[in-house]
């Protein structure tokens, strides 16, 4: 299902917050990367053995101590990847949050704010689905013990902040005004997104980890579009996608007029033109 979304306001570039980025070019480039994959590696070596151990003998009776001398590591170097052990169990997130808030960054000017949004939000799913045994066992494991469950919570909320930003970066705070309705659509939207990926995420591991996820996800995010695509900024025109109106008649006949940016894609433009000959 395809939608025109329109807003009155120029978009703003809504930028996340970095820290700690390095240029990626060049031999520090390289030696950046193989860093980060060294770092990464071991932080699911000690979030393996901490499965592990809280699988055979329960997360409370689990010490760092285990976790570390499992992994096969001294302590402070558990210390140095997780501040607690029920961190331990998603040693993925602050990397998949870095890649998410990449894609916002990059997105082109002419894409709906919801759909990079989506698109973001897919570097989550991604990372259960690179390892569906790992994470099916994780989800078991997150529903046994609160304290871990608690730990999953927070980690969401992460992701909701950071889209909720995105798609609020795209409103001029001059335009929230009494009957604008956009800034209040904008945060819905993005909880539905990150609801939607939840739910199917859920779906997917009760399952088994078995199943093509990422069309499951894709069917999701359709539906929040139907709701919240075509109310966001409805009826004003947005930058970088076209806008389509019947706007009188001749004779018998309606008459079509439609105005787009020189930068939009041409299959929007059709597409566009298609839906507003079926009104």
């Amino acid at each position: 299902m395809q939608y025109v979304p329109h807003m009155s306001q120029p978009l703003k570039a809504a930028r996340t917050p970095r820290t700690n980025r390095t240029n990626s070019s060049g031999a520090g480039g390289n030696g950046t990367r193989r860093a980060t994959a060294q770092r990464l590696a071991m932080r699911r070596k000690l979030a393996s053995a901490a499965m592990e151990l809280f699988a055979t003998q329960g997360y409370e009776a689990t010490t760092v101590d285990e976790i570390a001398a499992r992994a096969g590591v001294a302590r402070r170097t558990f210390f140095r990847h997780f501040r607690s052990k029920e961190e331990a169990i998603f040693p993925d997130h602050d990397d998949t949050l870095v890649r998410a808030a990449d894609v916002l960054d990059a997105a082109p000017p002419h894409e709906h704010p919801l759909d990079t949004v989506c698109r973001g939000i897919k570097e989550v799913m991604r990372m259960y689905a690179a390892s569906p045994a790992v994470s099916v066992e994780r989800y078991h494991l997150t529903r046994e013990v609160p304290a871990l469950r608690e730990r999953e919570i927070a980690s969401v909320a992460r992701y909701e902040r950071l889209f909720t930003r995105y798609l609020l970066g795209h409103f001029d705070e001059g335009a929230h005004h009494d009957g604008d309705d956009d800034p209040l659509l904008a945060e819905v939207a993005a909880s539905a997104v990150v609801t939607a990926h939840n739910h199917v995420l859920r779906r997917w591991l009760r399952a088994g980890g078995v199943g093509d996820v990422e069309a499951q996800l894709d069917h999701a995010f359709d539906i929040v579009r139907q709701a919240f695509g075509t109310g966001i900024g409805a009826g004003r025109p947005l930058p970088g996608r076209p806008a389509a109106t019947v706007s009188a008649k001749s004779g018998e006949e309606d008459v079509v007029v439609m105005v787009a940016r020189t930068d939009a894609p041409l299959d929007e433009v059709m597409r566009t033109i298609e839906r507003a000959l079926k009104r």
